[in-house]
């Protein structure tokens, strides 16, 4: 395929297997650092001296700072969803096109939301280290009492896809379904999920989920005043972004038995997470794998590369989180 660009330069931060860049190897000159680990402003501009388009598979703070260091940055390509550590206003106003990974993670996070709700509802974590302690003495009519899901009512904050597949695991189990939808449009008509304002949504979910991006708007969206509202033997599952809830009011309402337990998958200050919640038995943890499938990884990284390709062509990927630069972009290839 022929790019606009002479010899572009990608570069690809985190582990990749090399099959899957196949396709991208074609076009540009790729260039690999296995490194998964948050990096400074100054590492980041170091390592993107030279470099047309950046590859991460986590990504690292692309400030305002990194991006005015790096007038050679011409696109983000996210291999996942989030992009919120990107500063969007800087990249669009450098020209810069930025694309995550939408839709092919879609099932396999909801898989595991739900995946956490029954283990959290049910003790099933708890249960494995009873067993592994030895403490296992034969069966007892109250040993390890959880919560039935049947029937429940579960609120689902975010419905957009992977809130939307959640809906449709828990009409599996006959569970009431509330939603508060945080994008225009994101209305399903389809599914039996009724429209509510986050206030009723606290008050009246057995179960909650969170499914929304991390914004101005979302951060902290959970705090203090919201589990006051919440019922005692309500279990919150969080596999969107950590600073969604705050982690320290989440703690002292777990203290307080505001709220029955919850299912963390990300956390505020990842990787570093609360030390109250490691000794908490009712609470389930999991080191942000919600996608973490070997099929879905896969998927992020041929739409990512798929995107590179097709915008290094000169065609605007339905991935651009922001294709208003678009007509800039293209002018920076062609420059």
């Amino acid at each position: 395929m022929e790019v606009l660009l002479a010899n572009p330069k990608v570069f690809v931060l985190g582990s990749v297997p090399k099959p899957w860049l196949a396709d991208i190897s074609q076009i540009a000159s790729v260039e690999e650092e296995p490194v998964e680990l948050s990096l400074s402003a100054d590492e980041m501009i170091g390592k993107l001296k030279g470099i047309d388009v950046l590859m991460p598979t986590l990504v690292p703070q692309i400030s305002a700072r990194v991006i005015e260091s790096c007038p050679q940055l011409k696109m983000v390509a996210n291999i996942a969803v989030g992009y919120d550590k990107v500063d969007i206003v800087a990249a669009t106003k450098a020209g810069i096109l930025v694309t995550n990974t939408p839709g092919v993670l879609d099932e396999t996070c909801a898989d595991f939301a739900f995946g956490l709700m029954l283990a959290s509802a049910r003790r099933i974590a708890e249960a494995d280290r009873f067993i592994r302690s030895g403490q296992f003495e034969g069966w007892k009519s109250q040993l390890l009492l959880g919560q039935d899901i049947y029937k429940k009512t579960i609120g689902i904050i975010g419905f957009g896809r992977i809130g939307q597949a959640v809906a449709r695991r828990a009409c599996g189990f006959d569970m009431r379904i509330l939603y508060l939808a945080h994008r225009k449009g994101m209305t399903q008509t389809d599914l039996p999920a009724e429209p509510v304002d986050l206030d009723t949504l606290l008050r009246q979910s057995d179960f909650i989920s969170l499914h929304c991006p991390l914004t101005k708007e979302t951060h902290h969206l959970i705090g203090e005043s919201q589990f006051a509202k919440l019922k005692p033997n309500c279990i919150l599952i969080n596999t969107a972004r950590g600073a969604v809830i705050d982690e320290k009011a989440l703690v002292k309402a777990l203290q307080a038995k505001q709220l029955a337990g919850c299912g963390l998958d990300v956390f505020e200050n990842e990787p570093a997470i609360t030390a109250e919640l490691l000794q908490m038995e009712n609470v389930v943890l999991a080191p942000h794998v919600a996608s973490a499938t070997m099929e879905t990884r896969a998927k992020m990284t041929q739409l990512a590369s798929d995107s590179v390709i097709q915008a290094l062509a000169g065609t605007l990927p339905k991935t651009a989180v922001n294709p208003e630069v678009w007509p800039t972009f293209l002018k920076r290839l062609s420059s």
